[in-house]
């Protein structure tokens, strides 16, 4: 069964910091790109980046271009999102995704 299990999410005041990891099972993790998009209730999914293979190959969406960072480590079949710099706009479940399914996802609150 594939299963892809987000971790990491919080509360955390504006220009704070959190670091999100997806466990990854039942898949060969190692053979899909990845990537991480979030959303808010009531809103669409926003895609915010993504990671090839073998994590030499990185993109984001532009609103987190510069503040977020992906990566992914194949030998323990983990995905992460390094957010920095976080506004109250980035507050939305966040998703890891191997293009075929997601998580349940990982809450992120951003307040003061």
């Amino acid at each position: 069964e594939v299963q892809l299990v987000e971790s990491g999410g919080g509360l955390v005041q504006p220009g704070g910091s959190l670091r999100l990891s997806c466990a990854a099972s039942g898949f060969t993790f190692s053979s899909y790109a990845m990537s991480w998009v979030r959303q808010v209730p009531g809103k669409g999914l926003e895609w915010l980046s993504g990671i090839n293979r073998g994590g030499a190959i990185t993109t984001y969406a532009d609103s987190v271009k510069g503040r977020f960072t992906i990566s992914r480590d194949n030998a323990k079949n983990t995905l992460s999102l390094q957010m920095n710099s976080l506004k109250p706009e980035d507050t939305a479940v966040y998703y890891c995704s191997n293009g075929v399914t997601r998580g349940q996802g990982t809450q992120v609150t951003v307040s003061s």
